[in-house]
C-alpha cells in the first residue's frame, strides 16, 4: 500500500532558550543556538501529513490564528501558515480525514479551531481527532502544575461539542502502517507516531525529541513532566529506528526535518 509522508510548514515562533534545554547549561548549547535580545530561540512548526489511498492524516495543528495579545508578545509567532502549506500540496480542509494530536499544548493543538473573522469552527470539519484520554483529562482539568500549559478551554469546548474526537488509552493502529504509541514524558498523555511504509520507516516523536540537539539521551526540555519517561521513550524510539533502519522526523527544528538512524549514535 502506498503511504506518502510530507512535512507541513505551519510557521515559526520564539521560545525561552533555557526552558528548551532544561538542565543543560548555556555554556554547552549557547555557541550553537542563535537567540534574540530576550534570550529566545526560534522553533519551527514542522507538522506531519500522511496520505493513504483512503485517508489523509495530519499530525498536530500548530499555533492557529487565535493567540492572545499576551501570547503574541511572548512568542512572536509568524502568520498561521497551515492552510496555505496544505493547499500547496493540493489538500483542502475538507480532505483531511484524521488529525492526531500528539499532546494538547498550545503549539500543537492551537490550530484545531480557526477564526474566520465572523465565526470560529473546526479547522478540519470532517476529520476525526485522535487524543490520549489521559491527555484530554489533564487538559480539561489541569492541576496547578499544568494549568498554564492548557489555557485554551475554547478549543476543547468546540471540539467536544462536535463529537468528532476519539479518546484512546495506550497504543493503537489507526490505519494500516500508522501506529500511535503512548509515551508520556513530555506530558501525561504524550504520544508519538510510527509510519511503516513498504520502503521506509519513520517515527514522529513530537516533543519527546523536538530538535536535533534533543537527540542526546541527556537533553530534555524543562517543559517535560517526567525526564525519566522521556528518557525511556527515547530508548524505545532508538531501538525501533535501529531495528527498522528508519528515519526520525523533527517537529521543531528550523534546520533539520529528517534524521537517518545512521546519524544517531544510540542506533549503532
Amino acid at each position: 500500500m502506498d503511504i506518502i509522508v510530507n512535512r507541513i510548514d505551519a510557521g515559526k515562533y520564539w521560545t525561552d532558550s533555557g526552558a528548551s534545554f532544561g538542565v543543560l547549561p548555556r555554556a554547552i548549547w549557547g555557541k550553537e543556538v542563535q537567540t534574540d535580545e530576550l534570550h529566545r530561540r526560534m522553533l519551527s512548526l514542522n507538522l506531519l501529513l500522511i496520505c493513504l489511498p483512503e485517508r489523509v492524516i495530519l499530525v498536530d495543528t500548530g499555533l492557529g490564528n487565535r493567540l492572545s495579545e499576551k501570547q503574541i508578545s511572548i512568542y512572536n509567532p509568524s502568520p498561521f501558515m497551515l492552510p496555505v502549506s496544505l493547499a500547496e500540496l493540493g489538500v483542502r480542509d475538507i480532505d483531511v480525514t484524521d488529525v492526531i494530536l500528539t499532546h494538547l499544548h498550545f503549539d500543537h493543538c492551537g490550530g484545531v479551531i480557526t477564526n474566520f473573522g465572523d465565526k470560529e469552527r473546526l479547522t478540519f470539519p470532517r476529520a476525526k481527532y485522535w487524543i490520549q484520554k489521559s491527555e484530554w483529562e489533564m487538559a480539561k482539568h489541569p492541576d496547578d502544575l499544568n494549568k498554564a500549559s492548557y489555557d485554551f478551554e475554547h478549543q476543547l469546548y468546540l471540539l467536544e461539542q462536535s463529537n468528532q474526537y476519539e479518546l484512546i488509552e495506550g497504543n493503537l493502529d489507526i490505519a494500516e502502517g500508522v501506529t500511535l504509541i503512548k509515551t508520556g514524558g513530555h506530558t501525561v498523555g504524550s504520544q508519538i507516531v510510527e509510519i511503516d511504509t513498504p520502503s521506509e520507516f519513520y517515527i514522529y516523536p513530537a516533543d519527546i525529541i523536538p530538535t536535533f540537539f534533543h537527540i542526546s539521551l541527556a537533553v530534555t526540555s524543562a517543559y517535560d513532566l517526567s525526564r525519566t519517561e522521556t528518557y525511556k521513550a527515547k530508548l524505545y524510539i532508538y531501538s525501533r529506528l535501529k531495528e527498522k533502519k528508519g528515519t526520525l522526523l523533527l517537529n521543531h527544528d528550523p534546520q533539520r526535518w529528517e534524521v537517518n538512524f545512521s546519524e544517531i549514535k544510540y542506533c549503532k
